[in-house]
């Protein structure tokens, strides 16, 4: 019990972006809109995957688990975000903090997972495509499913612990509109060197690795399309990849630049770094259904044949 028995605010103060507060009001609009974009064209891609039979394949599959990680992300920010813009309202519980860093980390690394398995997903397709049933059934998909939420909520479960355990007494201000584990151990007035390490051994081992065995699927996608002779199935086949491509770049791009803005460039605005994780939060979200949408033609008909069956 003592080890919690600590000092600590009990409630956080979230912030806007620092600068801007008078543009708050004005720029709850296109948060909103942001928000109706993520939640309304995620939605649609779940509906339009569910009702078409066509589409009840293992590509699809890891599409809706894509579209509901966005769905579940946008949901966890969304309730401080809009109070913080809309109603001028910055107070968070203590606990609530804790639960909402919790499941942002744990969100954002789940979409990470899932994007790895994607690209497994487009290596089989392209690389062997007569196993490709044989290979991704529906055991392996739920399995993969699985096993992305378990690594998830196992490796992140000690961040709510590791913040507890320190005294916060410098302030109860953070930097954004919703709780980030770095955002809340730099208040702490004690030493922090065990979240520091345990942060970056996860940030390594989940989203580092994700990101090589991405790379290195398309290296081998990009050795095997070359060996094809024909210019037209070469094409056809570095197509199908597209949308996943674009989906990684959305994903990986704006992570990046968060961590290279907070490793490098202490010395930068605030508001720079607030920017940078809202596009890391944000964007996301709002891209893939539309990637999906625009550059898949069996989700954009599927989409168009599910309105068409609308009554009005």
């Amino acid at each position: 019990m003592g080890l919690f028995n600590v000092t600590r605010p009990a409630f956080f103060l979230l912030t806007g972006i620092p600068g801007l507060e008078n543009l708050h009001s004005w720029l709850a609009g296109p948060l909103c809109v942001m928000y109706a974009v993520a939640l309304g064209g995620n939605t649609v891609i779940l509906q339009a995957v569910r009702r078409e039979p066509s589409l009840h394949a293992p590509m699809y599959y890891f599409l809706c688990m894509l579209s509901l990680s966005d769905v579940a992300m946008s949901l966890a920010t969304l309730p401080t975000v809009l109070r913080t813009f809309c109603l001028n309202a910055q107070s968070i519980a203590f606990d609530a903090c804790l639960i909402q860093m919790f499941l942002i980390h744990s969100f954002s690394m789940m979409e990470s997972g899932i994007l790895l398995a994607m690209s497994f997903d487009r290596y089989v397709a392209v690389c062997n495509p007569l196993r490709y049933a044989t290979v991704l059934t529906n055991e392996l998909i739920a399995g993969t499913g699985f096993a992305v939420t378990a690594r998830s909520f196992i490796s992140l479960f000690p961040l709510p612990f590791l913040i507890k355990r320190l005294p916060i007494c410098r302030s109860n201000v953070l930097s954004h509109s919703y709780c980030l584990h770095p955002d809340m151990m730099k208040l702490a007035c004690a030493d922090i060197t065990i979240n520091s390490i345990y942060g970056l051994f996860v940030l390594v081992s989940t989203f580092g690795m994700d990101l090589l065995f991405i790379f290195l699927s398309y290296v081998l996608i990009l050795r095997s399309v070359l060996a094809i002779a024909s210019h037209e199935e070469r094409l056809k086949a570095l197509n199908t990849c597209v949308s996943h491509i674009l989906a990684v770049l959305a994903f990986y791009v704006p992570m990046i630049g968060v961590s290279t803005v907070h490793r490098f460039g202490k010395h930068a605005p605030r508001y720079v770094h607030v920017l940078m994780s809202n596009v890391y939060l944000f964007v996301p979200p709002v891209l893939n259904p539309l990637i999906y949408s625009a550059k898949t033609k069996e989700i954009r008909r599927a989409i168009v044949r599910m309105f068409q069956s609308i009554k009005i």
